[in-house]
């Protein structure tokens, strides 16, 4: 498969995949591909990419998790600076793993890149003092179309690395830190719903 590797439906959960790149490196430094259709289309991966995006955060932000809503988007992230912890959220209706999270430490050392399906919320947590953060998108941004649900949803369970503070009934940042470093999310990522309440109706 040319100059990628890749490990597919992890944790059991169908078409989540770490994509590993050949790096080539000497005493100069690396050259990689961070990208090619063909070895992704050797892997079994056919996905159109439209749009690429880029953030920067610094330690103990955490974006998410967020989904949208009408236009659902397939993701292959990276990081290109520092280290995240990266989950995603399987919300696939009728799927065996609905509800079910993976994730995955991504960092500028380790190269790995995460595909993430469509039907899936998807959010990540700043571990290094900052990190850049890239991925490539299948559909196009909509402006209000996203929505979210809590990253500390008790029946979610997730396992953030390096978290330390209590759940106190809501997805506040208030006395949790990370390292040391009081966490840091926007307004309308402390206010979202659990995985029950936010899909009740649908």
């Amino acid at each position: 498969m040319g100059q990628i590797t890749v490990e597919k439906n992890l944790d059991g959960i169908e078409g989540l995949c770490i994509i590993t790149p050949a790096v080539h490196g000497d005493s100069r430094g690396y050259f990689m591909e961070t990208y090619s259709r063909r070895d992704m289309l050797e892997a079994g991966i056919d996905i159109d990419f439209v749009q690429d995006n880029q953030s920067m955060s610094t330690k103990g932000v955490l974006r998410g998790l967020h989904f949208q809503k009408q236009f659902p988007q397939t993701k292959l992230v990276r990081v290109i600076k520092g280290e995240v912890f990266d989950v995603a959220v399987d919300l696939r209706a009728g799927s065996g793993t609905y509800g079910k999270w993976h994730g995955e430490v991504l960092s500028e050392e380790n190269k790995k890149q995460f595909l993430i399906p469509r039907g899936f919320a998807h959010g990540f947590l700043v571990l290094s003092e900052t990190a850049e953060f890239c991925y490539k998108c299948d559909d196009f941004y909509h402006p209000n179309d996203e929505g979210g649900m809590a990253w500390n949803d008790p029946e979610l369970g997730i396992a953030w690395p390096k978290l330390e503070g209590a759940y106190a009934g809501s997805p506040s940042a208030e006395g949790y830190t990370v390292d040391g470093v009081p966490l840091k999310l926007s307004e309308k990522d402390q206010k979202w719903l659990g995985l029950r309440e936010t899909f009740r109706f649908a």
